[in-house]
């Protein structure tokens, strides 16, 4: 598992998840994200495109880092999902609460 972050040109921060999103490994992600946060960065994409699982733990991660990202005024995007992910996020109606793209690229423009 590894969390890659980069800031594109425009002050975007990706943020690359390799492998499983799992309460294993959920509170460094948080961290990353929330560290960048407060470095004062608004706009996140989260990129699943080398991901393969997400548990609950997980989705509940984003959940939160999602609140706390409008809070602060910020926008999060994910990006990548493949097909049991996507099918996961319409189960659990969280295609509703998240703007999802195909790609990290189309996150990147639709801000």
């Amino acid at each position: 598992m590894r969390f890659t972050l980069k800031k594109d040109k425009s002050g975007v921060v990706i943020v690359g998840v390799e492998g499983q999103l799992i309460v294993g490994n959920r509170q460094e992600l948080k961290q990353k994200v929330l560290d960048a946060l407060e470095e004062g960065s608004r706009k996140f994409v989260i990129d699943f495109s080398k991901t393969g699982y997400i548990d609950s733990s997980g989705l509940g991660v984003l959940v939160s880092l999602s609140k706390k990202i409008r809070e602060q005024g910020g926008e999060l995007r994910l990006a990548g999902l493949n097909a049991d992910l996507q099918t996961l996020f319409e189960l659990t109606k969280l295609d509703t609460l998240f703007s999802i793209t195909r790609t990290a690229e189309e996150a990147l423009t639709a801000f």
